[in-house]
């Protein structure tokens, strides 16, 4: 079964936003969000870029500190947030398609997607294929004819865990170029996607997968060249320059959305604050410079809208993780 037919329910899509409502909690000094990941990271890019913008817009009444807690692909995260945290309504969580493909594998053992609060998207980062500046490959055509010839000539490297969001958007377009034998492509997981261009850029490893916003500092300083972003149409602004797979003849797509969660067992008043405060930010004339600053396209959902979406994406990444053997 081709992977990219479970895609099209992952698709991004501009919802509607209802208007605010006038609610009894407001958040007490300082305000934590919890990062899953080293800083240089696209959770890390989430936490502190979100956080500027509460401060600016006077949602937080003093600063929001965002704390750094690596380890199995958010798993440390997410577990010290719901046997540690319930009931903390000043805690936000940063999360992405990387989380939910986690949760679909069952890599966060004994945790499922509804022992946290889904409180809204804010934008959603696409994935690219990169390599150093000095590559032997020109274009994704060329980097997917090695992988036809011998699915273990490029090594990847990327910031999820093997079979990661990172690790899926290789094997997304190298089964959309036709390319047989997709577990025998290697994957080589760092705990962030800094580290992992870091051996890309030191000519360790082949090529990088992961998001534009994590690449972007590699490209200004032109070490990295991006062969294709992973999205519909070219992204805007200073991105214009990258040409998608799809217009490559490669049709693969890997939206990787931006959002949070916050723990269990919060008051009704203070989760409808925090989806109200996600409604603002968006809407707000200071994410949207922050979106298109680093190639973030729209995507937003808050509240009801955001759990179903959640739920219904980790049915669809559990799907195409059995479809190639990644789980049983």
């Amino acid at each position: 079964m081709s992977m990219r037919t479970p895609l099209k329910l992952i698709a991004i899509a501009t919802l509607t936003v209802s208007a605010g409502t006038a609610v009894a909690f407001e958040p007490q000094g300082k305000v934590e969000c919890l990062a899953p990941a080293d800083p240089g990271g696209g959770w890390d890019f989430t936490c502190r870029s979100v956080g500027k913008v509460m401060e600016d817009l006077d949602i937080v009444p003093r600063s929001v500190q965002t704390v750094n807690m690596a380890g199995a692909g958010g798993g440390v995260a997410y577990g010290h947030t719901v046997s540690k945290r319930a009931g903390d309504e000043q805690l936000l969580v940063a999360a992405s398609t990387a989380t939910t493909t986690r949760l679909a594998q069952g890599q966060f053992p004994d945790m499922t997607a509804d022992m946290v609060n889904w409180i809204g998207a804010l934008g959603a980062d696409y994935g690219v294929i990169a390599v150093a500046a000095d590559s032997e490959y020109d274009d994704l055509p060329e980097l997917m004819e090695a992988l036809q010839d011998d699915p273990r000539s490029v090594k990847f490297a990327g910031g999820s865990a093997k079979g990661g969001w990172d690790h899926l958007k290789v094997l997304i377009a190298a089964d959309a170029a036709g390319v047989e034998n997709l577990p025998r492509i290697p994957y080589l997981s760092y705990n962030n996607g800094g580290e992992a261009m870091t051996q890309v850029v030191g000519g360790h490893v082949d090529a990088f997968t992961g998001d534009i916003s994590e690449a972007q500092g590699f490209m200004d300083s032109g070490d990295l060249r991006v062969l294709a972003v992973l999205s519909e149409e070219r992204l805007p602004g200073e991105f214009n320059e990258i040409p998608t797979a799809m217009e490559q003849g490669i049709e693969a797509l890997g939206p990787n959305w931006r959002g949070f969660y916050m723990p269990a067992e919060i008051s009704d008043e203070a989760k409808q604050y925090w989806i109200d405060a996600m409604d603002t930010i968006y809407q707000s004339e200071e994410w949207q410079e922050v979106m298109t600053n680093n190639g973030l396209m729209p995507f937003h959902m808050s509240a009801g809208e955001f759990e179903t979406f959640v739920t219904e994406q980790i049915e669809d990444i559990e799907t195409l993780s059995k479809d190639i053997g990644l789980i049983q």
